[in-house]
């Protein structure tokens, strides 16, 4: 039995770092359950943690200044070599950012990041690489499959952060990527590496180093089964951007996302593929997603979405069969299912299809997740050609944001969806009314049939 006089223990919740005196069977901050892990109290405080600002000579206290007297140079990005990645980013990497890249095992975390940090050594820059699950001889072999690197790119093997934080303190790179954080510790908290009082101190005194010493740094974070970063919900707070590394269904291409991003959009994807010498990026994404998609076949429509700033040309599938129960199935990858149910509704009540009587399955083609409203006459376009069993021509496109009241709704950017569409052959597009009255006709070729819809209703002529 331990000495309660001596020691100090707090409970914390492994989902959101809620701290705690006592147990909890319920978390009052985020409401999971048996999610509260005991952690010992770390004693002392390190000089490194201590603060980033200037301190006062005099009082040794933070001194405060007017916004009229900082001073700001023109910002300086490093280009990662990547135009995918950098697009992610918000255009390269901002020194002294602080970046946390999660996905999952054998996704390509650690390929992607020495791929990066080989650009950025050929460029001249000073670039340290920090493993804490791999042996310099394993790190080698892995950098000759992808084509080496300079010299300006060094590696160390290292999990205590106080010795990692002295070496880059001395070395003064400009980037630094610690891989991964979970695997890295601090004598000062007595558990073990990857729990929460290890995880939320590492990354801490990672963020104090980064800052006051202008380095940009990468931390590479492994995820739960639910596929969010493992530890406390406090290091993505800690970090300014959180980038997710994610796979298709099929495993032939990679996505990446940025779920946080003080320094850009949050909305911005990239694409990469997985080749025998590392990831090479996808700098077409529209023309691969639509690569292979059948000839003819009913209930395949093409829609074009926005992901941030860029047009993204995508296929959805519809399929319905007749219910062999007294309740119809909903399946839906790749799009929320309570958006088909409720398109669904919005067919069988405004349309006039007994929706009810059949199961009905909506996939996006080639593993993507997708949350923008313009695919709602999409889905309801591919289920209905599915229902009629007649296809839509392949030359055809789709996008339009659907009511409860059946109505098509305006989107944004069409302009930039349509230059899309055109750019891969697209000849027919199917669109929202209300946009077409504020388009600009100079800029779409004479041969692009432009078909408004402001009525759900209006789809059910284009099938006769």
């Amino acid at each position: 039995m331990r000495n309660q006089s001596k020691d100090k223990y707090i409970y914390f919740c492994s989902e959101c770092g809620y701290e705690s005196k006592k147990w909890m069977g319920q978390c009052p901050a985020c409401h999971s359950w048996n999610s509260f892990s005991e952690e010992p109290v770390i004693k002392t405080v390190s000089k490194s943690a201590s603060g980033i600002g200037a301190l006062d000579s005099l009082k040794g206290l933070p001194k405060p200044k007017k916004l009229s007297e900082i001073e700001t140079d023109k910002e300086e990005r490093y280009d990662t070599g990547f135009k995918e990645l950098s697009r992610v980013l918000g255009g390269g990497i901002v020194p002294g950012s602080l970046i946390l890249v999660g996905g999952d095992p054998g996704i390509g975390k650690s390929t992607l990041l020495l791929q990066t940090a080989r650009n950025l050594a050929a460029n001249g820059r000073k670039v340290l690489y920090v493993s804490g699950e791999e042996s310099l001889r394993q790190i080698k072999l892995r950098a000759d499959r992808i084509g080496g690197a300079s010299d300006e790119l060094r590696f160390i093997t290292e999990t205590n952060i106080d010795i990692i934080i002295s070496v880059l303190e001395k070395e003064k790179p400009e980037l630094c990527i610690i891989d991964s954080v979970q695997t890295m510790y601090t004598e000062e908290a007595q558990s073990a590496p990857g729990s929460v009082t290890q995880v939320r101190e590492c990354s801490q005194r990672m963020m104090v180093c980064a800052k006051t010493n202008n380095i940009a740094c990468f931390l590479v974070g492994h995820v739960t089964k639910e596929g969010t970063v493992a530890g406390p919900r406090v290091l993505e707070h800690i970090v300014d951007t959180v980038l997710y590394f994610e796979s298709g269904n099929n495993g032939a291409y990679r996505i990446l996302r940025s779920a946080k991003n003080r320094f850009g959009s949050t909305n911005e994807i990239g694409v990469f593929e997985m080749l025998e010498d590392g990831l090479s990026e996808v700098e077409n994404p529209s023309e691969y997603m639509l690569s292979g998609r059948p000839e003819n076949a009913s209930g395949a429509v093409v829609t074009c979405l926005l992901e941030g700033t860029r047009p993204v040309l995508c296929e959805i599938q519809g399929l319905l069969t007749d219910t062999a129960f007294g309740m119809a199935r909903r399946q839906a990858l790749g799009l929320d299912y309570n958006r088909l149910n409720l398109l669904l509704a919005v067919m069988e009540k405004r349309g006039g299809i007994a929706m009810s009587r059949f199961d009905a399955y909506v996939n996006i083609a080639g593993g993507l997740k997708i949350n923008e409203p313009a695919a709602d006459l999409a889905v309801i376009m591919a289920v209905l050609s599915s229902y009629k069993n007649v296809s839509v021509p392949s030359d055809t496109i789709v996008f339009g944001e659907v009511g409860l009241s059946g109505e098509v709704r305006a989107v944004q950017q069409v302009s930039e969806r349509i230059k899309e569409a055109v750019k891969l052959g697209f000849r027919r597009i199917i669109m929202p009314k209300l946009n077409m009255s504020k388009l600009n006709r100079d800029i779409i070729p004479k041969e692009v049939e432009l078909i408004g819809i402001r009525y759900i209703g209006d789809l059910y002529g284009l099938f006769k």
